[in-house]
């Protein structure tokens, strides 16, 4: 079993928690991954991009010209996606659905690799407290100096209202903000080290143990 130590904001160790062998060190499949990620941002993408089908553009109910007699080609609206001004014809469309199904299963166990994957790399990073005395930024970049923080970019998951810490940390950068009810898979795995507090290691033990 292993176990992540508890920093207080001087970047001591006050202490450790043992982690759960079967949330946080689950093997890894980078296939799975891959296939659970893409289904999320697939998820998350929204349709902007639409071009009117000639049905949708206005006018054009009047037939251009009669049928016969006038020695130019037949036309019935002016409209036509060969009329400049007219629908298109292949356009991209507003209706277009991109949504994945995800099985939850499939949600926590993908949460539970990430979540190893942090614990192996050494870049979960545990605080005793949120509870910041000043909501200064200049207090938590001191404080950032002196973690053992693995990369540039810092997941901040915050597992309450911690008014003070989130003042101070949320304009800093590289470093982002993330409820703990909220995290996802991205999150974790956009992230290059994660800091928290033991209730979040809690809220993870007894959400993904069931």
């Amino acid at each position: 079993m292993s176990s992540v130590n508890i920093y207080n904001f001087k970047g001591e160790s006050v202490g450790a928690v043992e982690l759960a062998p079967e949330i946080f060190e689950v093997k890894t499949k980078p296939g799975f991954l891959h296939e659970v990620v893409t289904s999320m941002e697939a998820n998350q993408r929204q349709v902007v991009a639409h071009a009117k089908s000639r049905g949708e553009v206005k006018g054009g109910g009047k037939k251009p010209w009669k049928q016969k007699g006038t020695g130019r080609a037949r036309a019935g609206s002016s409209r036509s996606p060969l009329w400049k001004g007219g629908g298109a014809t292949f356009g991209p469309s507003k209706l277009r659905n991109f949504k994945v199904k995800i099985n939850q299963k499939a949600k926590q166990l993908a949460m539970k690799m990430a979540l190893s994957d942090k614990v192996a790399d050494k870049s979960l990073i545990l605080l005793e407290s949120f509870n910041l005395e000043k909501p200064q930024t200049k207090l938590f970049a001191v404080i950032k100096k002196k973690l053992p923080l693995v990369g540039k970019k810092v997941l901040m998951v915050f597992a309450g209202a911690e008014k003070n810490m989130g003042l101070a940390s949320r304009n800093v950068v590289n470093v982002k903000q993330v409820s703990l009810h909220e995290l996802s898979v991205l999150d974790l795995l956009k992230s290059d080290s994660v800091v928290a507090t033991k209730e979040a290691v809690d809220f993870w033990t007894k959400v993904y143990k069931k």
